[in-house]
């Protein structure tokens, strides 16, 4: 596909790390990428959770496409450019002693006739409870009637069981853009790459960046993953 055959779509997907570290870094961040969509994991999940999902939506110049609780914290932020036509949230089975993880799943489109569905989700630390969920997590985007955007701190990296069965017939945009070696974890020591953007093969990776600056380091534990994307006309 060349450019000119495609609809563009700038995606961050971002762990902002439950907003415990420098807020006003983290809104800068966003900002200054100016992206159509944000994934985001570790967003908020308890008390006043529409409220402070949409200050957070409101920092970055977005607003709430969906999840947050419903979904565990994983947040779908759009520009005023996306329109969200449906949104849906799953919380995986908890495994006692365990913490309740979740997706959140949107399907949009932007002008241009570009439809695309728009999810996220953030796995267990613990790697016995990991591919179920990501067997769960996988189950939506395979039924997706529209190409797939897809960010997620997997928690481990591509030679695991659950990145595998995510990755399986999508695109590593970090591979796509001949950038896998830049790591996303953590932002104090950085060793790992956890957090990956997948999408439909129909969809053409432009651009990838790990964003590593000093605003990014002191935001979150994370570093922002930030692709740019050309989305098929899907009529």
């Amino acid at each position: 596909m060349t450019e000119s055959s495609g609809v563009p779509l700038r995606v961050v997907s971002y762990n902002v790390h439950g907003q415990r570290d420098d807020v006003a870094a983290l809104a800068a961040v966003v900002r200054g990428a100016a992206p159509d969509v944000v994934i985001v994991q570790e967003g908020p999940r308890r008390f006043r959770w529409r409220h402070k999902s949409a200050a957070l939506a409101e920092s970055f110049g977005l607003v709430v496409a969906g999840g947050g609780l419903p979904a565990m914290g994983n947040l779908l932020l759009t520009s005023l450019r996306v329109r969200v036509l449906a949104t849906r949230c799953r919380q995986f089975p908890l495994t006692p002693g365990r913490h309740l993880r979740g997706a959140a799943y949107a399907d949009c489109v932007v002008p241009g006739g570009a439809r695309f569905t728009l999810a996220g989700s953030h796995l267990s630390t613990d790697p016995a409870e990991r591919p179920g969920q990501a067997a769960l997590f996988k189950r939506e985007l395979d039924a997706a009637a529209t190409p797939v955007v897809a960010g997620a701190d997997l928690n481990e990296g591509p030679d695991g069981p659950a990145w595998a069965a995510v990755a399986h017939g999508l695109t590593d945009a970090a591979v796509a853009a001949d950038r896998a070696d830049r790591l996303t974890y953590s932002c104090a020591d950085p060793r790992r790459r956890i957090d990956a953007l997948f999408v439909d093969p129909r969809i053409t990776v432009v651009d990838y960046d790990v964003v590593d600056t000093a605003q990014t380091r002191r935001a979150s534990d994370h570093f922002p993953v930030l692709v740019d994307l050309l989305l098929p006309v899907t009529g």
